[in-house]
């Protein structure tokens, strides 16, 4: 179930916020009604970053072997026109 808690909960029920982020949730939390910050378990975090972080080393390992560069719109141009003839 999603969690919404206003960002004051942070400060005054702290061990609540916490016991629902160790279950592998994240707590949204608000400010004003309005959404302010996510908090999540640091595993829960690693899991979403680990990914992006091996990606990057890859995308690294790649740039290292080819003198090739690509500005901006080659790229987006590139996956524009691959995904518009989907």
């Amino acid at each position: 179930m999603i969690q919404i808690r206003p960002v004051s909960d942070l400060r005054n029920k702290f061990p609540d916020i916490e016991k629902i982020v160790n279950t592998g949730e994240p707590v949204y939390l608000t400010k004003n009604g309005y959404g302010a910050m996510v908090v999540l378990s640091l595993d829960m975090y690693s899991r979403l970053t680990d990914g992006v972080e091996a990606a990057l080393d890859e995308a690294d390992r790649m740039a290292e072997k080819d003198s090739r560069r690509m500005n901006h719109e080659e790229v987006f141009g590139s996956l524009r026109r691959k995904i518009n003839a989907q």
